[in-house]
């Protein structure tokens, strides 16, 4: 009996302590199961660390190398940062400031002149991604009878009242920053491609 009441005690005690150690307080964070889930290594972004045996005392990698050896052999310029994906739209272009104008200064934007030459190359590009990003809901002509357009409703027909004498800022502002049911392209479309979209919406959609 004193063996069984023994044992049933040591049960206890040992229940307790389970209970107990899966708690966490202040100063007693507690255990945490698989903790580099919750602690990963913060990698530099602008370096790498090429040494295979560098962090091997903390490593459990399955490649036998430290922990801290992060080379990517896939990037060429010795860092973990990415240089930008091609054809993504550029924050600082030719060292030029971000398009710092806000949503609702119209104003402001159509003082604004159309930084990209005309030329028939250009229209031609403007003409693709008019296509691209705009017929869906203004339609082939402008006037605002793409299938989304249908769908949505309110589009605007580009060949229609005031929307003919809108300047070029203007034009280009609102594909940025987006106006009433138009959604904002700014950061789909890179700005010197949106210009080229305003060229072929001023000299083929509306003949100007």
């Amino acid at each position: 009996m004193k063996i069984q009441n023994y044992i049933y005690a040591l049960t206890m005690i040992g229940i307790a302590y389970g209970l107990s150690s899966c708690g966490a307080g202040a100063d007693n964070p507690g255990y945490e199961y698989a903790p580099q889930m919750y602690n990963s290594v913060a990698y530099e972004p602008l370096t790498q660390i090429d040494n295979e045996q560098e962090g091997s005392w903390l490593s459990n990698r399955e490649d036998g190398k430290g922990e801290f050896y992060n080379s990517n052999i896939n990037n060429p310029h010795k860092m973990n940062m990415r240089e930008p994906v091609a054809n993504t739209v550029p924050r600082t272009k030719d060292g030029s400031l971000p398009y710092r104008l806000k949503a609702f200064e119209l104003e402001e934007a159509a003082k604004i002149q159309n930084p990209v030459a005309l030329t028939p190359e250009v229209l031609a590009q403007g003409k693709i991604l008019y296509n691209q990003y705009c017929i869906a809901c203004h339609g082939a002509n402008g006037e605002g009878d793409g299938k989304a357009g249908e769908v949505v409703g309110g589009v605007a027909n580009l060949k229609g009242g005031a929307y003919i004498n809108l300047p070029e800022g203007h034009i280009f502002h609102v594909i940025m920053k987006g106006k009433g049911r138009m959604g904002a392209h700014g950061s789909q479309i890179p700005q010197e491609r949106i210009w080229k979209i305003v060229h072929y919406v001023k000299q083929e959609i509306q003949k100007q």
